[in-house]
C-alpha cells in the first residue's frame, strides 16, 4: 500500500510538471551580486547590500531571486563568488562588484561564461569598447573621465594653475591618475607632485609632506569610502591651505563622520541624486532619486544615503527595463536569455535613474553624459550644491 501510494503521488508530480503547471519555478530569473560589506570598501558596500533588501521580488511578471554574496573588498573573492555564483546558483546576470580592483579582476570570468554584468564601480577601464570581453559588462556609476573634467572645470574656474594629486595604488586610482592627467592639461593645470597609497594604510605621513613641500593650489584625492579621509586629515593637520578636492568615490556619510570638520570646504563632483531636494523641478533625475532616497531613509533612517545604494538602485532599473525585452526572446535560465538580456541592456535609451540617464551603444557600456553630475561642496557635514 504504502509503495502505491508512492507510485501515485510520483506519477502526479510527473503529470504536474508535464502539464506545465507548477513549472514557474523555471522561469524563475535569478541575479548574482557580489559587493564589499565588509573590508576597506565596506562604507560603500553596506549601502549596496541595503539597497538590495528594497528591491521588488518580480520583474516583468518573473520572479527574481537576489543572491547577494560578500567579497570582503578582496579581489580573489569577488572572482570566487563570481564563479560560484554562475556556476551553482545559474545566475542569468552578475551585478558587481562595488570597486574597480574587483570588478576588472570579474570581467574574464563573465566573458567566457557569456553572462551579462552589472558593475557598480567607477573606472573606465571596466567597459573599456577597446577589450573585446566588455561586450558583456556593463556600470551603473559616472566614469572616472567624466568626473575628472568636472574637476579640472572646476579647478579652472577657481584659479588654480598647480595641483597635487594622491590616490589609491590600485585600478581605481590609477584610472584616476591617467583622467586627472589628461583634464589638467586640457584645463592648462600643471600637476607638481603625485602621490600613491593603499587603501588599508593608516598613514600617508611621508606621501603628505611632499605634498605640501611642493605647496599647489589644489591637491585631488582619489579615493573611495573611509579611507578617503585619510589623506585630508593629514594634510589639514599639516597646514595645507589650498583647495581640497575628492572624488565622487567618498560621498557617503560614513565618510562625512570620519573626516568631520576637516573636511569643510572639499569640492567634489557626485551624481545628483545626493543632493536631490536642491535640484530644480525642471532636471529629470530628482523625481527618480526622490522616489529611492525616500525608500531607503524611510528603511534606514534621516540622511542614511549615499551614491553607492544608488548605483545598486540602478543596477535594478537596467535590469526592470531590460528584462521584459528578453523575456520576449527566451526564457530565464537559458544561454539564449542571457544574449538577450545582453543585447536589451546594450539598447537602453534615455532610461532616467538616481545618478542620470542612461544610453547606452555598442561602444559605451556606462550611458551617462553631464546630467549625471554636479559640483558640490561640504558644508559642515552637509553636502552643499555648487551654483
Amino acid at each position: 500500500m504504502h509503495d502505491r501510494n508512492w507510485l501515485s503521488a510520483l506519477c502526479a508530480a510527473v503529470a504536474w510538471a508535464a502539464a506545465g503547471i507548477g513549472g514557474s519555478a523555471y522561469a524563475d530569473i535569478n541575479v548574482g551580486v557580489t559587493l564589499s560589506a565588509t573590508g576597506p570598501a565596506a562604507s560603500l558596500g553596506i549601502p549596496e547590500k541595503n539597497t538590495f533588501e528594497l528591491l521588488p521580488a518580480t520583474i516583468g511578471g518573473e520572479k527574481v531571486n537576489w543572491i547577494v554574496l560578500d567579497d570582503g573588498s578582496d579581489t580573489t573573492k569577488a572572482v570566487t563568488n563570481t564563479k560560484k555564483l554562475i556556476a551553482e546558483n545559474k545566475v542569468d546576470v552578475i551585478v558587481g562588484s562595488t570597486i574597480t580592483p574587483n570588478s576588472l579582476a570579474m570581467v574574464d570570468v563573465v566573458a567566457e561564461a557569456e553572462t551579462p554584468m552589472i558593475s557598480m564601480a567607477a573606472s573606465s577601464r571596466i567597459v573599456d569598447p577597446a577589450n573585446p570581453k566588455t561586450k558583456w559588462v556593463f556600470k551603473t556609476p559616472q566614469s572616472d573621465s567624466l568626473m575628472a573634467d568636472a574637476i579640472a572645470i572646476s579647478m579652472k574656474a577657481n584659479g588654480v594653475k598647480t595641483m597635487g594629486y594622491v590616490g589609491f595604488a590600485d585600478g581605481y586610482g590609477d584610472g584616476w591618475l591617467a583622467e586627472i592627467r589628461r583634464s589638467a592639461q586640457t584645463a592648462g593645470i600643471k600637476i607638481v607632485a603625485e602621490e600613491k597609497y593603499n587603501r588599508t594604510d593608516s598613514s600617508v605621513t611621508g606621501q603628505v609632506l611632499k605634498l605640501v613641500a611642493a605647496n599647489p593650489d589644489a591637491i585631488l584625492i582619489a579615493a573611495a569610502g573611509t579611507p578617503g579621509a585619510t589623506p585630508q586629515k593629514e594634510l589639514v593637520a599639516r597646514g595645507y591651505k589650498g583647495k581640497i578636492y575628492q572624488t565622487h568615490g567618498v560621498a557617503n556619510p560614513d565618510f562625512l563622520r570620519v573626516v568631520g570638520k576637516d573636511g569643510n570646504g572639499t569640492i567634489l563632483p557626485i551624481g545628483p541624486m545626493l543632493v536631490f531636494e536642491q535640484l530644480p523641478d525642471s532636471n529629470p533625475i530628482k523625481k527618480a532619486a526622490a522616489e529611492y532616497i525616500t525608500k531607503y531613509e524611510g528603511k534606514y533612517g534621516k540622511d542614511s544615503r549615499s551614491t553607492f545604494g544608488g548605483h545598486a538602485w540602478d543596477s535594478y532599473v537596467l535590469l526592470a527595463r531590460a528584462v521584459p525585452e528578453a523575456l520576449k526572446k527566451a526564457k530565464p535560465g537559458t544561454k539564449e536569455f542571457r544574449f538577450a538580456l545582453r543585447d536589451a541592456l546594450e539598447n537602453t535609451k534615455e532610461l532616467v535613474a538616481t545618478h542620470g540617464v542612461y544610453t547606452m551603444t555598442p561602444n559605451e557600456h556606462n550611458g551617462l553624459d553631464n546630467r549625471a553630475r554636479t559640483m558640490i561642496k561640504i558644508d559642515n557635514g552637509k553636502w552643499v550644491l555648487l551654483k
